[in-house]
């Protein structure tokens, strides 16, 4: 077995996900991590898929075949023949941005983590229409550096919070949640 990491986006439809995750079955491919989305009116998707020895041709014309049926730019990358779960070791938070839109948002707040050795796992990010114009919605999934990251970063965001004009909250997540 191998991996490839498959990356498709296009004009958002019924049937997206059914087309590809259904060329992958028939393959013989084994979803092993996957992201999928909506953004605006596009849909994207990236996965990472355990492919049989021998299959990539295969899958790759298959999927091929599909994107062009449904309109999708599409980009088949092999991994290699190993790939180990990630094992985070940190404790993970949920980190919530909420105000008015503006640009450099997620620029500052990532750049803040970055700083300070938080890895994100996930990020999201929605404008919402308001009564009082555009509101700009960010969540990340971040796992913290150390038992004491949580309380260092704090000073920080009440900083973002000034500097951005927006509500930030920072919640640790219950690791049997996940």
């Amino acid at each position: 077995m191998s991996f490839v990491a498959i990356t498709a986006v296009g004009q958002d439809r019924p049937g997206i996900v059914a087309e590809v995750t259904g060329v992958l079955f028939r393959q013989g491919c084994n979803l092993e991590d996957s992201t999928m989305t909506r953004l605006r009116d596009q849909f994207a998707m990236l996965l990472v898929v355990d492919v049989p020895e021998d299959a990539y041709t295969a899958l790759d014309t298959a999927l091929q075949l599909v994107a062009s049926r449904l309109g999708l730019s599409l980009i088949v990358r092999p991994l290699g023949f190993e790939l180990a779960p990630v094992e985070e070791t940190g404790e993970t938070y949920m980190l919530r941005v909420y105000g008015a839109d503006r640009p450099g948002i997620v620029h500052a707040v990532t750049a803040e983590l970055a700083q300070r050795g938080w890895n994100i796992a996930d990020l999201n990010t929605r404008l919402l229409s308001g009564g009082n114009g555009p509101a700009y919605v960010l969540m990340l999934e971040v796992t913290a550096p150390g038992p004491d990251a949580a309380n260092d970063l704090e000073p920080e965001l009440a900083r973002l919070r000034e500097v951005l004009g927006v509500e930030i909250s920072l919640e640790q997540l219950d690791p049997e949640a996940l």
